[in-house]
């Protein structure tokens, strides 16, 4: 199922308009919350999450910004059709040299892909800081299947982490959802025989050569 929002120009708009909303917000930031990226997110976040209905106008109905911090969204709506977003609030500093979030378990997307109404979408603002001033830079407002395989990677967690490789790059590439999925398990299957050959050739090694080492021991 297609989404309007993000299949026609409301897209593009939504970017731009969260763009605009940020950057007109006024002063929010302490000194010292200037100095920690994870404060400034936290603040962004915040923002984005009282405001957000207010930015999108019409295109929202039964918004909830109500999840735990560990949840996969920090905030959902969804839109006239009766398509269902749940949206990861990312921000990236950048004068930061390296960036690698993750963005979600690869099986629990899998799990909530198998409704096709539903869309988890990666809002990212890249920003600058001068003093106390806060600058958005960039926003992308996409869903998960729109970010090129070769800006993501997966990360050694539970199933697999689907991670943005490096933040300062980022590449926005529409695709259909099937051609992503697919991608997503040959990626996937890469990871795990890759992860197998780890622990055979590497742990398992290891683990017999001090095996083999505290046999050659006595028991005094």
């Amino acid at each position: 199922m297609k989404s309007e929002l993000f299949h026609t120009a409301l897209h593009e708009k939504a970017e731009a308009d969260l763009l605009r909303f940020l950057n007109s917000y006024g002063s929010f930031l302490s000194a010292e919350a200037a100095s920690s990226t994870r404060a400034v997110g936290d603040s962004v976040e915040e923002i984005l999450s009282q405001h957000f209905c207010d930015i999108l106008g019409e295109q929202i109905k039964d918004y909830s910004a109500d999840f735990a911090r560990r949840a996969m969204a920090d905030l959902a709506f969804t839109d006239k059709a009766g398509c269902y977003y749940r949206v990861d609030v990312k921000t990236h500093r950048l004068d930061t040299r390296f960036n690698m979030p993750n963005l979600t378990s690869a099986e629990r997307l899998c799990r909530f892909y198998e409704d096709d109404r539903n869309f988890f979408v990666i809002l990212m603002v890249a920003y600058a800081i001068d003093g106390t001033h806060f600058e958005a830079r960039e926003v992308h407002f996409v869903p998960i299947e729109f970010l090129a395989w070769d800006c993501l990677t997966i990360g050694a967690l539970g199933w697999g982490q689907i991670q943005i490789a490096n933040s300062n790059r980022i590449v926005v590439q529409p695709t259909s959802r099937k051609a992503w999925m697919l991608q997503l398990c040959d990626t996937m299957r890469e990871f795990y025989e890759e992860e197998i050959n780890k622990i055979t050739t590497r742990r398992i090694g290891y683990f017999e050569k001090v095996k083999q080492q505290w046999l050659q021991k006595s028991d005094d």
